[in-house]
């Protein structure tokens, strides 16, 4: 008998080639690290009520899927939350080109709030997720 084959998997391929297992830049990674902990008030409110698996399903925040980082991810529905503030009215064409990207490659669904639905229309917002989650 030879000797066993050697596997080489997606993670031991990353690595060797700088990326981590999440298939992000390290670069990407530490952004992600930042963001977590300078939460916009309107992030903060609604992750208080999307940890801990509050509404039935597991989220991530400030989570990194390619070159992008969403504000919020399950991924058992690969479902994404984004919270749109001031500056996302100058930048709609590079949001809606994102949400393009990780609907085609990804197979996400992107749900979008403004600060203001948040902050002040929580519990729609709450409903639409729930909604989106059983669907």
């Amino acid at each position: 008998m030879g000797a066993a084959p050697i596997l080489y998997n997606a993670l031991t391929q990353n690595r060797q080639v700088g990326l981590m297992r999440w298939r992000t830049s390290s670069s990407v990674q530490a952004r992600a690290r930042q963001l977590r902990q300078s939460m916009t008030p309107a992030e903060r409110k609604l992750w208080f009520h999307l940890c801990n698996g509050q509404l039935g399903a597991h989220f991530r925040r400030q989570h990194p899927i390619g070159q992008f980082i969403v504000d919020f991810y399950c991924a058992q529905v690969k479902l994404i939350i984004e919270i749109d503030g001031a500056t996302h009215a100058a930048q709609a064409e590079y949001d809606a080109e994102r949400t393009r990207w990780l609907q085609a490659h990804k197979g996400c669904r992107v749900l979008r709030f403004t600060n203001h639905e948040v902050l002040n229309q929580l519990e729609t917002v709450l409903d639409e997720i729930r909604a989106t989650l059983v669907r």
